[in-house]
């Protein structure tokens, strides 16, 4: 039989991890929260998105700065700093202007929808997920190893830089949008992270699908856990430190023939279409095992 005292101190574990998880909460009740002024702050956000990407690309336009085959450089990027620019610009007009329709609409601030921040968090976020892409990395050369080829070369410094200004934006906007805003709303209605999560994670896969079956499979797992990690924190600061890693990963340390990125001068390059859903598996795997880790002493209620 347990002691009192033994009793006592698991219920106030149980209570500091239930208060960690309700800063969610907290944030997502700072300012005007009727469910559909979401609606209204989103449909807001994507006309100021548009109105800001519009402005921007037609005055660099005008100016030259952009070329002809804009949109070919969109899908087939054989200039990096043409692609890595133009989705920056993108992504970061997207936070323009979910930020602005937020503060207009629901009078919530950039940091209530940022949460709980840490740089700690952040660092601890895209360790660990270097940590997932190096080994997930190793068993697919161990499977398929003439699948891979050295393609390092002068290029790939530039390159690095070039994806850390561009991917950066893109990262924070996508982890403000779905663990942030969205994750809040969801939060909201259900009280309860599961449901919120899941939903959270549903629409953030759906975004993917114009990527194949495999990279949306991949993104709702991914929205899914990362949703409950940002609920668990009470912000994306975690969250954002390993998309961020995963992404550059991508770009830079190991290009896949089959992804956007194809064709720039990463470390390695990959062409292993069989090991597809293979890769989309182990991904899952080790994220699951960083959920795991980073809610080990939340409650039950996760």
């Amino acid at each position: 039989m347990a002691l009192p005292t033994e009793i006592a101190a698991h219920q106030i574990s149980i209570a500091e991890t239930d208060a960690q998880a309700m800063d969610m909460l907290d944030y997502a009740r700072r300012g005007r929260t009727a469910w559909w002024l979401y609606l209204v702050t989103i449909g807001l956000a994507l006309l100021l998105a548009a109105l800001f990407g519009t402005v921007l690309i037609t005055g660099l336009m005008l100016m030259g700065k952009l070329p002809s085959d804009l949109t070919q450089q969109m899908t087939t990027p054989s200039r990096p700093d043409v692609f890595f620019a133009t989705v920056g610009e993108m992504f970061s007009s997207i936070l323009a202007g979910l930020v602005l329709a937020a503060r207009l609409v629901q009078q919530k601030r950039f940091t209530d929808i940022v949460g709980a921040w840490s740089w700690r968090m952040f660092g601890l976020g895209a360790g660990a997920w270097a940590i997932v892409s190096i080994l997930a990395v190793a068993v697919d050369m161990a499977i398929a190893p003439s699948g891979f080829r050295v393609t390092v070369g002068p290029g790939t410094l530039p390159l690095a830089g070039l994806a850390l200004v561009s991917l950066a934006p893109q990262a924070f906007t996508e982890e403000f949008v779905f663990r942030g805003f969205l994750t809040q709303g969801f939060f909201l209605a259900f009280k309860r992270p599961w449901p919120a999560a899941v939903i959270s994670g549903v629409v953030f896969g759906l975004m993917h699908i114009p990527n194949g079956a495999p990279q949306a499979a991949s993104a709702t797992v991914f929205g899914i856990l990362t949703a409950l990690i940002a609920i668990r924190y009470g912000g994306i600061a975690l969250t954002f430190g390993l998309h961020l890693v995963n992404n550059l990963f991508g770009a830079v340390v190991v290009v896949s023939a089959g992804d956007v990125f194809h064709g720039l001068p990463g470390v390695l390059s990959q062409a292993t279409p069989n090991l597809m859903w293979w890769d989309v598996a182990t991904s899952t795997l080790g994220l699951i095992i960083v959920t795991r880790i980073a809610c080990s002493r939340v409650s039950r209620e996760f």
